[in-house]
């Protein structure tokens, strides 16, 4: 049973369930309200704002993503550190407006730094995003994502299978998604029970990328359809999509709206970005243009929700 009321423009449903375990209340998706985020109005508010004060982003991301990844932040009017040593990434943390940890190609001591980085962002209150590449692959990369969500994350974003095993790894549930390389075998909508859970257990917002994109804090959900299956054909592109999720929750406590925002944009880019290209090659180029010159304009004519 469902009751309804309204709150501004946005309608709010709620659930009227009856008594259930606590095991069963960590799925019920029945509490989760309709948008109240303006995705429009902060994606527009959230882009000038980050072209103004340039963030400084420290990416502690994989060998495969660092130049996509650096030139994706310094397109869209924000500024990468690629500092990934553990004797320095800890340390690093205090200057940076965010952090990204992407954990693509990790070995011992690249989590060394990832560690230090992350503990050092949960100690002195750095928002930072984890992007859990290939989770459930191996039982070495489930340790270090167990580890790394220890310290917190702000923002938790993969693909629908990486959300399905981290809610897995995590104990909250006994679904295991078998890893395609690193890209989704499961449809976003797969992933709505983990991200919801995890969203709450770890008080985060969590994002599960792919043909539609989904966003929660636990409480407010968010579905995003713009993008290009072009995007897909190039690599780390999604990787690249951590970092700029980590520029803009620099920007505002509301995490949840920066990284819907954040979303948005990137993949209203790739739409228009593939509509003037033949291939991924191409694309590629037309796409860090694209975060150059996306506008207000772009953004209120595309922006396609639910």
């Amino acid at each position: 049973m469902f009751s309804s009321y309204k709150s501004g423009s946005a309608q709010i449903v709620l659930a009227e369930t009856p008594a259930r375990s606590k095991s069963e209340d960590i799925f019920m998706e029945a509490a989760i309200i309709s948008p109240t985020i303006s995705v429009a109005d902060e994606s527009v508010r959230l882009l000038a704002r980050l072209r103004a004060s340039r963030p400084l982003v420290q990416a502690v991301t994989n060998f495969v993503s660092m130049d996509i990844a650096a030139n994706a932040l310094l397109a869209i009017g924000a500024s990468p550190a690629m500092v990934h040593a553990p004797e320095e990434a800890g340390e690093f943390v205090a200057l940076a407006s965010a952090l990204v940890v992407n954990i693509g190609t990790i070995a011992k001591s690249f989590l060394a730094g990832m560690i230090a980085a992350a503990a050092a962002a949960d100690r002195i209150g750095r928002p930072w995003v984890l992007d859990p590449v290939g989770a459930g692959a191996t039982q070495f990369r489930n340790d270090a994502i167990l580890q790394l969500l220890s310290h917190r994350p702000s923002v938790l974003r993969g693909n629908a299978s990486e959300i399905i095993s981290v809610a897995r790894i995590a104990g909250l549930h006994d679904e295991i998604a078998t890893p395609k390389g690193v890209d989704s075998a499961h449809e976003t909508s797969a992933a709505r029970a983990s991200a919801i859970a995890l969203a709450r257990r770890f008080n985060c917002t969590v994002a599960a990328t792919g043909a539609v994109d989904l966003v929660t804090d636990g409480e407010r959900l968010v579905l995003l359809r713009n993008g290009s299956p072009v995007m897909a054909q190039v690599t780390a592109v999604g990787c690249a999509l951590s970092g700029i999720v980590a520029a803009f929750i620099a920007l505002t406590t509301d995490h949840c709206a920066a990284t819907a925002s954040a979303i948005a944009i990137y993949g209203i880019v790739g739409e228009m970005a593939s509509e003037r290209t033949s291939g991924p090659g191409s694309f590629r180029v037309a796409f860090i243009d694209g975060l150059d010159a996306v506008n207000e304009n772009d953004i209120r004519r595309r922006l396609r929700l639910g």
